[in-house]
């Protein structure tokens, strides 16, 4: 057997509509369908990256680091540009902004979903990756896209 690609992620989360207007409406994922309890998303390259499925409950971020989900990325497009033009629209937007980096290969910005999940956004800006693997791995470097 061989992974093929990351084919979705399905997360719990305490209020729906709440969700699933912030993926839709804030970063602009295509929302397929909604039923109740359930919301599935895709960029159009299959038939779902995402689906949401409200579970109640409080939000809960967990401030120390052990073993589990880390963070959840989406390309949002190429290029520094993109990036900044991301930047932009969530602070016009409200949305907390939690970090940037530059990570050679990609530029990111790292915001909270409603439920506190970690979420990178980034634009590929390079693709010395496919040349030289330790790309990826290089130091983060401070990253300004105001």
């Amino acid at each position: 057997m061989r992974i093929l690609e990351l084919g979705h992620v399905v997360l719990f989360v305490s209020d729906l509509q709440r969700s699933a207007d912030f993926y839709r409406d804030t970063l602009g994922f295509k929302e397929l369908t909604r039923r109740p309890g359930a919301a599935a998303f895709s960029a159009g390259r299959t038939h779902h990256e995402m689906l949401l499925l409200e579970v109640g409950g409080e939000p809960e971020r967990k401030e120390e680091t052990k073993p589990g989900l880390y963070h959840i990325g989406f390309k949002i497009g190429d290029g520094p540009e993109a990036a900044k033009q991301a930047y932009k629209e969530l602070k016009e937007k409200g949305v907390p902004i939690i970090g940037t980096g530059d990570h050679g290969v990609t530029h990111s910005i790292y915001i909270l979903d409603p439920d506190g999940n970690e979420l990178e956004l980034y634009a590929d800006v390079s693709d010395a990756w496919k040349t030289d693997p330790a790309a990826i791995m290089r130091p983060t470097r401070a990253l300004d896209l105001e």
